[in-house]
């Protein structure tokens, strides 16, 4: 005769229904709100430009832009895949500027500043997956120039599918450990009552 277990059978199914919220709120909260910031983004590049803002804000990725990059400025040469490397410049007033692209890993890009056109994108960040994790922060924006500066490369245009769009999958994800975790009580619960 199978012994009714309180304890164990409240913890799997309140885990069960927190992984089904999850799901939920992946589903019906987040998958909205990022399809909406992805239409927003899908029209930016269209939009009038705008000076280069100050401070971090995604809903003006692939949004046209100008800024001024005041000298001195340091040149870094960052991996930009099928492309090489891009040209990263930092101005001394915070700004950041991709100036164009090379194949050439020991290219000495040399630029002075100056008066930057292009569209906003993020800049590389060089941070881990967990200590962007540990230490959440808006990602820094650049400015990728159009057309390219210092002789270099053309940088590639704005990419809509440069940013992810993961929460149908999350959805799927926690709904699935839910049904695991269920199924796995079950058979448990029946190995007891066998043995």
């Amino acid at each position: 005769m199978t012994r009714f277990r309180p304890i164990p059978t409240l913890l799997v199914t309140l885990a069960v229904v927190i992984m089904i919220a999850l799901g939920l709120w992946q589903l019906l909260d987040r998958l909205p709100r990022k399809e909406a910031f992805l239409a927003q983004l899908q029209s930016n590049p269209a939009k009038s430009p705008v000076p280069f803002p100050r401070v971090p804000d995604d809903r003006l990725l692939f949004r046209p832009s100008l800024g001024q990059c005041v000298p001195p400025v340091t040149v870094r040469l960052a991996g930009a895949g099928k492309a090489g490397f891009r040209a990263i410049a930092d101005c001394s007033n915070g700004m950041t500027v991709q100036l164009g692209t090379t194949r050439d890993p020991k290219a000495a890009v040399t630029w002075a500043g100056g008066l930057v056109t292009g569209y906003i994108g993020h800049a590389p960040d060089g941070r881990s997956l967990i200590g962007a994790a540990l230490s959440p922060q808006p990602t820094q924006l650049m400015l990728v120039a159009t057309p390219p500066l210092a002789g270099l490369e053309p940088n590639a245009p704005p990419d809509i599918a440069s940013v992810p769009n993961n929460h149908l999958a999350y959805a799927g994800q926690w709904f699935f450990f839910a049904a695991i975790a269920g199924i796995i009580y079950v058979l448990a619960a029946r190995r007891r009552s066998d043995g």
